[in-house]
């Protein structure tokens, strides 16, 4: 088969035309592909325009080689220039990134466009640049009867008409550009289903991350109720056997007074039996109003701090000789009122009834606005806390004085104030340096009803 079987000479645009013609046509009788058919002959032009711009005149020569066991259609562009003395800083700009603009730029570009590319220069001896397209291989048979036969096929053809050749050139390319548009809004499409996707996901991983939190919040929740559940044990199997034994011990002395006939030892023992029974009852009901400190279902409503105060002192004995200080100013709430009254009855109660000196005894309630907190403080010159027993006072059934034999003491009032506490996400904490001591808790100023939602 003759490597060379069409030649073309080129000296102007026209010549160029033609060039891009016989290219695509060569490349359709192989059998190419539509695209690179255009491929090629596109990069055929670009090096025809170069001579033409260039040079100003050269020669195309095209034919079918077989090489490595496949056929390829070449194109080799030749020239008798002065040649092209800085090809190595075009490939590297190229290599680099540079915009595919400007001289230079269409060697570039054809060179993407082929299987095959290489150009021969020499200083004044001119340029020949060779193109390959790869020829699909199940392409006929390339006898030299069939490329005759497609001489004289273009030897028969009527004038080229540039403008027309343009023309058909810029409509195959517009058609490109069409379905390349069409192919990127289904990129789009696609893409935008991506994202779609994405967001599902993104949101069953945020359902799946506020599960996880909400078991979390769970196991802690069953942690603190095991908790609570093992304290109350502790307290029924052990504070509660002691003043039931005790109670055993009494009715069988007393069975034994009454069969003896012995009624006085009986009488004297009753003022016991009922010291024990008291005790017990005050710790039952200790253990009740601690269990029940800290439920979110409690019910809110507009609440005066001063009103709750007022139902706390009525229900406390107070001795005549002690002096009760409100302050001036007290908030109104929306909260539970049962939190306050049984917070204020732990801190007024255990002010009252652990005072040494009663005659002189000055109780004052103090009250402060902080940014997003209210203060709130029992203050009273009673006998004091140790600072060794300041921070266990605040734990179950431990007492102030540290006297669970007291039949008024249960020794959960305390925890109960910090429980509340704690759910109302505040804080209590004790003063005490020397002689009086100061209770101090916080509540969320977010509770706070001004003047007008009162009146609402």
């Amino acid at each position: 088969m003759p490597r060379s079987f069409l030649k073309i000479n080129i000296a102007n645009e026209l010549d160029v035309v033609l060039a891009y013609k016989r290219a695509m046509q060569l490349s359709e009788k192989t059998g190419m592909a539509q695209a690179n058919q255009t491929k090629f002959a596109t990069a055929v032009s670009e090096i025809c325009r170069n001579v033409v711009e260039h040079v100003g005149n050269g020669t195309i020569q095209f034919g079918i080689i077989g090489e490595a066991g496949h056929n390829y259609l070449e194109a080799k562009v030749s020239d008798r220039g002065r040649g092209i003395g800085n090809l190595d800083h075009i490939y590297e700009r190229a290599s680099y990134g540079s915009s595919a603009t400007g001289r230079g730029m269409g060697i570039v570009n054809s060179r993407k466009l082929v299987d095959f590319f290489e150009i021969k220069t020499e200083s004044e001896q001119g340029t020949i640049v060779t193109l390959r397209k790869r020829i699909p291989t199940q392409s006929p048979v390339f006898t030299k009867s069939l490329q005759e036969l497609w001489l004289r096929e273009f030897n028969d053809e009527e004038g080229i008409s540039p403008y027309a050749e343009i023309k058909r050139q810029n409509m195959q390319q517009l058609e490109l550009l069409e379905k390349l548009r069409l192919r990127n809004l289904e990129a789009e499409q696609q893409l935008q289903e991506i994202r779609r996707l994405n967001l599902q996901l993104q949101q069953s991983n945020f359902e799946i991350q506020s599960l996880s939190e909400e078991r979390e919040r769970r196991n802690l929740e069953l942690q603190k109720a095991n908790a609570d559940l093992d304290a109350f044990a502790h307290t029924v199997s052990h504070d509660l056997r002691a003043p039931l034994q005790n109670i055993g011990g009494i009715i069988n002395f007393l069975e034994n007074s009454l069969q003896n006939g012995n009624s006085e030892d009986a009488a004297s023992l009753l003022p016991i039996l009922r010291e024990q029974a008291s005790k017990m009852d005050k710790l039952i009901t200790g253990i009740l109003a601690y269990s029940l400190a800290g439920h979110h279902s409690l019910h809110r409503q507009i609440v005066s701090i001063r009103s709750v105060l007022y139902k706390v002192l009525e229900s406390l004995y107070i001795p005549s000789t002690f002096k009760i200080i409100l302050p001036d100013e007290l908030p109104t709430l929306y909260t539970q009122e049962i939190y306050l009254y049984q917070i204020f009855s732990n801190l007024l109660g255990n002010a009252v009834k652990y005072h040494d000196r009663p005659e002189q005894a000055v109780i004052e309630v103090q009250y402060s606005l902080r940014s997003s907190l209210i203060y709130l403080a029992v203050q009273d010159n009673g006998p004091g806390i140790a600072p060794e027993d300041q921070e266990q006072i605040f734990s179950k059934y431990e007492s102030l004085g540290h006297n669970l034999t007291r039949a008024d003491s249960s020794g959960l009032g305390l925890a109960i104030v910090k429980r509340i506490l704690e759910e109302k996400q505040g804080d209590v904490w004790v003063e005490s340096d020397g002689r009086g001591t100061r209770f101090v808790f916080t509540w969320p100023a977010t509770e706070v009803v001004t003047e007008s939602e009162e009146a609402e």
